[in-house]
């Protein structure tokens, strides 16, 4: 009788236990998944904050140099400044944004975003030894407009887990796009600049550009290695990215990022072997930006406001 009464005693020890241990796990895991919200809720802010500051010192940067344009003086250390610690807080915001709990989201405004901090700090570096600044006057606004639209349009489709193979494609991609973005705009400046002098133009803004030898120089420069890491990053796609021809999206950016190579290898070839200059290279890189400009915003745009 002892003896049963023992191992009563026993089995209700025993699930006591296991309802203890059950509680104990239950509240660390509530713990746990209360320190993740908090931890989540804590990045946000800092991610809000950084994003305030990048746009304040983006704003700065753009009044001091539309000042400096308009009273027609030389660079303004003021813009490096603010241009640099614009592109500091920028890039905090875009880990904010684009890290999430559940892997790297690249969505339409989330890659936007990606972007304008990319070709921001390109064009911010070249501009120490290039006088750039007034790609800035159309930089900055656009940067400003990405950081907004990333925190008040976040995308709807799932994160996405990022392995070296997927990394180096998305790395890749996005500075290939960013050279030929900032040669895009290089080259519009060019047109630009040529028509003036064709109008025998030689007064005001005009004033503040290179020569138009530097200017057309440098837009091939940008050009030559856009092209590389286009090249990088369509062969990172179809060695690291699984039924590449078969996703939806994917096919429509590989065949016209694939076209755009193409422009940019035959305006390459023209300007070594034929002389390829003014017009001629303006078009083309004009032509294969657009291209890029469909490939990539295009299929995204399609896949998560028309097709979603």
């Amino acid at each position: 009788m002892s003896g049963t009464i023992s191992d009563h005693a026993n089995l209700e020890h025993a699930r006591q236990q296991r309802i203890s241990r059950k509680k104990d796990f239950t509240q660390d895991r509530l713990y746990a998944t209360l320190s993740i919200c908090c931890l989540f809720g804590e990045l946000m802010q800092i991610t809000v904050t950084s994003g305030f500051l990048a746009i304040s010192f983006y704003l700065m940067a753009l009044i001091v140099q539309g000042l400096t344009v308009i009273s027609n003086k030389d660079r303004n250390s003021k813009v490096f400044l603010f241009g640099a610690l614009a592109v500091v807080f920028h890039g905090f915001s875009v880990y904010g944004v684009i890290r999430t709990n559940d892997g790297y989201q690249f969505g339409f405004f989330e890659i936007s975003t990606l972007i304008a901090f990319s070709i921001s700090s390109l064009v911010l570096v070249s501009s120490i030894r290039k006088p750039l600044e007034n790609l800035f006057l159309c930089l900055f606004p656009l940067a400003m407009i990405a950081i907004v639209t990333s925190f008040i349009l976040p995308s709807a489709f799932p994160a996405t887990d990022l392995n070296v193979g997927l990394a180096t494609h998305v790395l890749t991609s996005v500075l290939a796009y960013s050279f030929i973005t900032i040669a895009a705009l290089q080259a519009t400046f060019l047109a630009f600049q040529n028509r003036q002098l064709k109008n025998h133009v030689t007064g005001g803004v005009i004033t503040k550009f290179p020569p138009l030898q530097d200017m057309e120089l440098f837009l091939f420069e940008l050009l030559w290695v856009g092209q590389l890491l286009l090249s990088f990053g369509i062969l990172a796609g179809f060695l690291f990215i699984d039924d590449i021809w078969g996703r939806d999206g994917v096919i429509h950016k590989t065949f016209f990022s694939m076209l755009a190579w193409v422009v940019f290898a035959t305006l390459l070839w023209g300007r070594h072997y034929i002389g390829w200059r003014g017009t001629s290279a303006i078009r083309w890189t004009l032509i294969g930006f657009a291209f890029l400009l469909i490939g990539f915003y295009g299929s995204k745009f399609a896949l998560e406001f028309l097709l979603s």
